[in-house]
């Protein structure tokens, strides 16, 4: 202290502001250092804490809840079961977002890990409604939970009028907490009832987006694989005929390099026994790894810091038909896999894929 006073005699005659400003003339970047060190670890506990929710939050939910009837906190667990279910089909009738949940200043964290980006490369209409195919998967569809379940890059400003809701398993809303803490943020289950309300009863200007390839690509996502599943998925289809909601494809690069998986040969007993246990618990048990908390050496549940950006495309117009004969949807079907294809081959150069890079579509 002495010698910072020595250096700045000013200070000792002067009021406080001299002292801020000889403060302010000291050396700036070990405190520059600091910020950005304490800013990346913020970004990691960002990442780490929706990892964690995703794969825990549910569970622990449910056995607290269990638990707290077994203490002298039963009537908090009454009040809350009486009003689980009481609000139980909430989810499948457009939910309860907050926009203070989606302002999170932790989901700009979150964003600025990767980082994640969204494009937006042609106007959407408030007066109509779409359905929004995301693809890859990845292991847990890090560009669609940012890009779509919150407002870090901006959706709202960049599609204004368009209300995006982020599709997910059906089961994550029968679990406590972690079902409030999904609609916060615009989140719906992906099944009928839920997907048919947001685009037949609740006006227009809304957009589901539903991740196509669901838990059967999630486990063959790798580094540098570019494969999506959807030859054989057309029910996304047959709901926009149905409901007369535009088609719009959406590619994220990147969303694959944020773990490395194990991908077992087909046929084996391993692969067999993901598959089983995909139809029963309804996601996928990839084996995968990304770096430690401490060490990005180190192997742990952190994803990888790999750039993320995600493309809106060029909206596919839709008539509405009631009852779509096959050949309509096989059609319909047909270009918007077209649509993909193209939108991955226009960008595909500028995020460090090479031109004879194909998207293979299984």
């Amino acid at each position: 202290m002495k010698t910072i006073l020595a250096a700045y005699p000013g200070v000792l005659k002067g009021t406080g502001c001299s002292i801020l400003s000889a403060l302010q003339d000291l050396p700036s970047a070990p405190w520059t250092a600091l910020r950005s060190k304490m800013e990346k670890h913020l970004q990691v506990i960002s990442v780490l804490q929706w990892v964690i929710s995703f794969l825990a939050m549910g569970a622990a939910g449910t056995v607290l809840l269990i638990y707290m009837f077994c203490t002298d906190l039963w009537v908090i667990a009454a009040m809350y079961t009486a009003w689980l279910i009481f609000d139980w089909n909430t989810p499948k009738q457009g939910g309860r977002r907050s926009s203070w949940v989606r302002n999170w200043t932790m989901w700009t964290y979150f964003r600025d890990y990767f980082p994640i980006r969204l494009i937006k490369t042609h106007n959407l209409l408030p007066s109509r409604n779409y359905i929004f195919g995301y693809h890859p998967h990845g292991i847990f569809s890090f560009g669609a939970f940012c890009n779509f379940g919150t407002e870090a890059t901006g959706f709202s400003k960049k599609f204004p009028g368009i209300k995006p809701s982020l599709a997910t398993l059906a089961g994550n809303f029968r679990m406590p907490v972690f079902r409030d803490y999904l609609m916060s943020g615009g989140i719906c289950p992906v099944n009928r009832n839920s997907i048919d309300y947001l685009l037949s009863q609740n006006g227009t200007g809304n957009a589901v987006v539903i991740v196509v390839g669901g838990a059967a690509e999630s486990l063959n996502c790798a580094p540098g694989k570019n494969s999506v599943t959807l030859n054989n998925r057309k029910g996304f289809v047959r709901l926009a005929l149905q409901q007369g909601s535009d088609l719009v494809p959406v590619y994220s690069f990147g969303e694959n390099d944020v773990y490395k998986q194990v991908i077992f040969e087909e046929r084996t007993w391993w692969r067999l026994a993901q598959k089983r246990l995909q139809k029963i618990i309804g996601f996928a048990p990839c084996l995968f790894h990304g770096c430690g908390f401490f060490s990005s050496d180190s192997w742990g549940m952190v994803p990888y810091n790999k750039p993320i950006t995600t493309i809106v495309g060029e909206p596919i117009t839709v008539p509405k038909i009631e009852q779509p004969p096959r050949d309509m949807v096989d059609l319909y079907h047909a270009m918007y896999i077209n649509s993909l294809t193209s939108l991955f081959d226009k960008y595909k150069t500028r995020f460090g894929l090479k031109e004879s890079d194909i998207l293979h579509i299984h």
